[in-house]
């Protein structure tokens, strides 16, 4: 048998095991193992203490496990902890001499001094994106080492974001916050994209050049690595999986490599009728990279993508062939009292509601986010505007450099995501100097030199492919609506805050001429009631409409999907659509009538009713729905059935809110009902509230059940109903939580016992290899208690 057959029967093999292996790892709790790659998730079993200065410690080591939060902070954080920390971690290491040992770390907050058996070994800087320690030459073999690192989180203006915590839009939380990582390779290796430090390179590359339905071409770059002392002799197999099962296998030639010396391998790839990637559609395509000597897999990497074709031009956003215009918010990865250091899951639940509220966009806010909620991102369907941290602070020197560095990062990290359509490779609302934004795109182009690589600034420079301003950066009534430069798309990367907030605050707000300037604001908490609630989604929805009217504008996002804390101020930022608990406003349900009623879950048929039902109600009905008729019925007597009503607030939605005039209150039942094309789609029903009674509790999974195999932070609602089962938005009890379980790893975290907000409680639950069953109690003064059980 020649070699090219070995090969043919070798990648053959390998796609027969490569769906069966990793379900059984993925069953059996086991760590990703690719031959001789073993990669395996080293969050557990550290010690942590905060420092009081720059040797004393707080309080004696404690065991914790990492992603973590150097402290638990209040729910409004007004002031957040500073300063210095330390985490230490054992571990044995048995290994064959050439053995290579790296330690990758997903993200510490912000600047991480690593040793490795007291020996300083890495200095990283930067708190949003990774870094990798090679151990290799620093480990003592057949004992027992240690690793410490020691995070600085403290004002530091040469590490972008860089202005001061006191002065700064959102809170950065000190830490060891995401995954970390030990690798273990072959010395022959497959590199890491960031580690490496090659322009267009390092890691695995994927890219495809031309796409279309009877066929995809392209090609996948391999950059390998050679740390023995001897020279070797390599060929690649690079294996792609389709959705549908469908297997390609393309080698490489065979490839000379001396010790010492780094090659990239670029090979030619034709993907036949691929399932290509969109928001409705994310198929994703399974790659394995082996490398080989002498027909043995000496290291292999997995990695998933997807197949499409984005274009943009004076005229729109095109993917794969077809104009699409992109719908979305802004999100910030801040969770309430445990700040950054949330779970793979967590991240993967925000982009769900993200989805299900309706966009199919999000721009990340600001600064680049976990892998996981890009990988979510590529799951679900959600285009994604990365981002390099900033935010109206520039200074000239070592802030550049940094600045430049996490552009190449960035772009090196997150490349292979078929999410990821736009990089804002500008520093938010601040004053770039014209060299700066010059050199940034240079760096970005030499980093992703292809045609659909677009760069995104706040700026309106050429040398940006797409500009994106907030509405708040112009002036009303046109804002930019009126923007005419030739051949130049927009996006509206903020709108619906700041211009009800500071600028012209009230403007257009004629539905609500008698409110008090506080209740004109998009800032509203969920606890501030219905009118307040309803006058955020009208200020969302007369924004939004007047952004569809822009000729040029390609697309619109939010401000924004979750509220969240400030440095600056003693409240929480409460524009978001849903609270810091992620439990929707009713804006929410605004987003998710614009979708277009499809029949997936993500796109069905919906009807809501925008209101409360109680005496001090609306008596004029709002209700959001995608629906081409609604009826609205009191107490089961039809109050009118009818179309939706475009006016000046609404005159270029897709499906503008239903109106209905209720003569006097009634209390009972208000049920609305969708209708298209003359057949029932959707009801939604809302009851007069009673005197509270009782609790429900729930746990917030939204599509994703709890890790077994990981630590993660799931929401526990306790929601306050009446004795028939109705919900009591206007209750505000002490609600006290209680979690039983003989598992230690799991514990609540929070404020509790904590006061309910518009009639719902909320409190986090932490696991760690979470087991059940864990039962869930809560109970507050004159309330019929409630459990939950969680397996």
């Amino acid at each position: 048998m020649d070699r090219s057959v070995k090969l043919w029967v070798l990648a053959c093999l390998s796609f027969i095991f490569f769906g069966c292996e990793s379900l059984y790892r993925a069953e059996n709790g086991l760590d990703q193992q690719d031959y001789q790659r073993v990669t395996q998730n080293f969050g557990s079993d550290w010690q942590f203490q905060r420092l009081k200065d720059s040797a004393a410690a707080e309080a004696a080591w404690e065991r914790v496990f990492i992603p973590h939060t150097v402290k638990i902070e209040p729910l409004v954080v007004n002031d957040q902890w500073q300063g210095i920390s330390l985490y230490r971690k054992d571990f044995e290491v048995q290994k064959p001499a050439a053995e290579k040992w790296f330690f990758q770390f997903e993200g510490v907050m912000q600047e991480a001094r690593v040793k490795i058996n007291d020996s300083l070994v890495k200095v990283h800087k930067g708190g949003y994106l990774p870094f990798t320690v090679d151990a290799t030459d620093h480990l003592i073999n057949n004992a027992v080492n240690q690793i410490e690192v020691e995070v600085r989180n403290v004002d530091n203006s040469v590490i972008p974001p860089g202005k001061p915590l006191k002065d700064l839009d959102f809170n950065y939380y000190g830490g060891i916050y995401r995954d970390v990582f030990l690798v273990k390779t072959h010395p022959l290796h497959i590199t890491n994209a960031v580690h490496a430090e090659k322009v267009n390179s390092g890691g695995i590359l994927i890219h495809f050049d031309e796409v279309a339905k009877a066929g995809a071409k392209g090609f996948v770059k391999t950059h390998v690595q050679n740390d023995s002392e001897e020279k070797g002799k390599i060929s690649l197999v690079t294996e792609f999986r389709s959705p549908g099962g469908r297997t390609y296998s393309f080698i490489s030639d065979p490839v000379s490599i001396k010790p010492g010396e780094d090659k990239s391998i670029e090979q030619k790839v034709n993907i036949e009728e691929p399932e290509l990637w969109s928001p409705d559609t994310p198929h994703l395509y399974q790659i394995r990279v082996q490398v080989l000597e002498d027909e043995n897999v000496i290291d292999s990497r997995q990695v998933t993508t997807g197949i499409r074709k984005i274009e943009l031009t004076a005229e729109g956003f095109y993917l794969n062939g077809e104009k699409l215009f992109l719908n979305g918010t802004n999100r910030h990865q801040e969770y309430p009292y445990v700040g950054y250091a949330i779970s793979n899951e967590a991240n993967y639940r925000d982009a769900y509601k993200i989805k299900d509220a309706g966009f199919n966009f999000v721009r990340l806010s600001h600064y680049p986010q976990d892998p996981a909620f890009l990988q979510a991102c590529d799951e679900l369907g959600l285009l994604v505007m990365n981002a390099i941290p900033g935010w109206q602070y520039y200074e000239e020197g070592e802030f550049v450099e940094n600045a430049l560095q996490d552009i190449k990062d960035m772009a090196r990290r997150d490349r292979n995501h078929p999410s990821v359509v736009f990089w804002e490779n500008s520093l938010n609302e601040s004053a770039m100097t014209e060299e700066f934004m010059i050199r940034a795109n240079q760096v970005l182009k030499e980093e992703l030199p292809y045609p659909d690589t677009f760069s995104a600034g706040w700026i309106d420079h050429p040398s940006y492919d797409l500009f994106i301003p907030a509405r708040q950066h112009s002036q009303p009534p046109a804002y930019w609506n009126e923007y005419d430069k030739p051949n130049r798309p927009i996006l509206i990367a903020e709108y619906g805050d700041w211009e009800y907030y500071a600028q012209n605050a009230g403007f257009n707000q004629k539905a609500f001429e008698d409110l008090q300037e506080e209740e004109r604001t998009s800032r509203q908490l969920r606890g501030y009631g219905e009118k307040r609630l309803l006058q955020q989604a009208l200020n969302f929805q007369e924004a939004a409409n007047s952004n569809l009217k822009g000729a040029q504008t390609i697309g619109m996002a939010n401000w924004l999907m979750f509220d969240y804390n400030r440095g600056y101020a003693d409240n929480l930022e409460a524009s978001g659509i849903a609270d810091i608990f992620r439990i929707p406003k009713i804006s929410y349900y605004f987003y998710q009538s614009q979708k277009e009623p499809a029949g997936d879950p993500f796109s069905e048929a919906m009807v809501f009713i925008a209101n409360y039902w109680q005496p001090d109600s609306a008596k004029k009905i709002t209700v959001f729905s995608n629906a081409q008729e609604v009826a609205l019925y009191l107490n089961n007597k039809l109050i009118e059935k009818k179309l939706p009503e475009r006016d000046q607030f609404s005159s270029e939605l897709a499906h503008p809110p239903f109106y209905f005039e209720v003569p006097e209150f009634e209390p009972g039942q208000l049920r609305a009902v969708g209708y298209i094309d003359g057949q029932e789609v959707a009801s939604h029903s809302i009851f007069t509230p009673g005197e509270p009674a009782k609790i429900e509790l729930s746990v917030d999974l939204s599509g994703k059940p709890i890790s077994r195999r990981s630590p993660d932070v799931v929401f526990v609602y306790a929601k306050v109903l009446d004795k028939d089962g109705n919900p009591v938005p206007s209750a505000t009890p002490q609600v006290r939580f209680t979690v039983r379980t003989a598992n230690q790893n799991t514990v609540l975290v929070g404020e509790n016992p904590v006061q309910a907000e518009a009639g719902i409680a909320s409190i986090l639950l932490r696991t760690k290899e979470f087991e059940g069953p864990v039962v869930i109690e809560a109970e507050a003064e004159g309330l019929q208690k409630n459990t939950i059980t969680l397996n």
